[in-house]
């Protein structure tokens, strides 16, 4: 029932704002507030300008609604905005961060992409890919453990890397829109601090699923099961 309950407070929060949920006035499962891990967005958007987008709602109405992140802690990557959000395994909403991402835009890898050397990836096949992945974490090179989000494309979730000044990675990180968001090889780079106070602790010594909403393909056609679970949810709205 609290699932339930859940979903039809996020619906009802999206009908009061009519376009988006305004996360920090609550995106919740079980009556959870927002946790202060939310501030690793830049000062002026933490304060309550940044809203949830409505593709980013419907997922998560989705997943509260059907169970479908399994009892796992799960997160929402839009690439739209450049932004992931974090949820424990109880759905409660742990905080959200600007990402870098796939310099291509695009929803699918490239075959044998994960098999190639990044600098052989050539820059068209250079996507972070949509879809639901079951993650979890494991060594990377240089001895390295990431937050494997798919392991065969080898796309993964770690911090934002910072070897090429030239790349101003910190730089895109911090400005103010995604439009200078594109910059990976389709892995998943966000800011140290958040990966260590949201992301390790909540993946660490457990699966996770991650849902990687669309930006070329329509998210039924990504995630099947949406349609026809938004449509049960909606019957027991107002």
């Amino acid at each position: 029932m609290a699932q339930v309950d859940g979903a039809t407070d996020i619906r009802d929060r999206l009908r009061t704002t009519l376009s988006a949920l305004t996360l920090w006035l609550g995106v919740v499962w079980a009556g959870a507030s927002l946790p202060t891990a939310a501030a690793a967005k830049p000062a002026e958007q933490a304060q309550g300008a940044e809203l949830a987008p409505e593709a980013v709602v419907q997922v998560a109405t989705w997943v509260a609604a059907s169970g479908d992140n399994k009892g796992l802690p799960f997160m929402i990557i839009d690439k739209f905005t450049a932004d992931v959000f974090v949820f424990g395994p109880d759905g409660r909403f742990r905080g959200v961060t600007p990402a870098l991402l796939g310099v291509a835009r695009g929803d699918h890898s490239a075959p044998g992409v994960g098999d190639l050397e990044l600098s052989d990836i050539p820059p068209a096949d250079r996507t972070t890919p949509a879809g639901r992945f079951v993650a979890s974490y494991g060594p990377a090179y240089g001895g390295q453990t990431v937050l494997w989000v798919d392991y065969e494309t080898s796309v993964s979730l770690h911090p934002v890397v910072t070897t090429n000044p030239k790349e101003h990675r910190l730089e895109r990180l911090a400005s103010p829109t995604p439009e200078d968001n594109r910059i990976t090889f389709g892995c998943i780079n966000v800011a140290a601090a958040f990966y260590e106070e949201v992301v390790r602790p909540t993946f660490m010594g457990t699966s996770g699923v991650v849902y990687i909403l669309p930006e070329a393909t329509s998210l039924d056609e990504v995630f099947p099961s949406l349609q026809a679970k938004a449509g049960a949810v909606s019957g027991l709205l107002p």
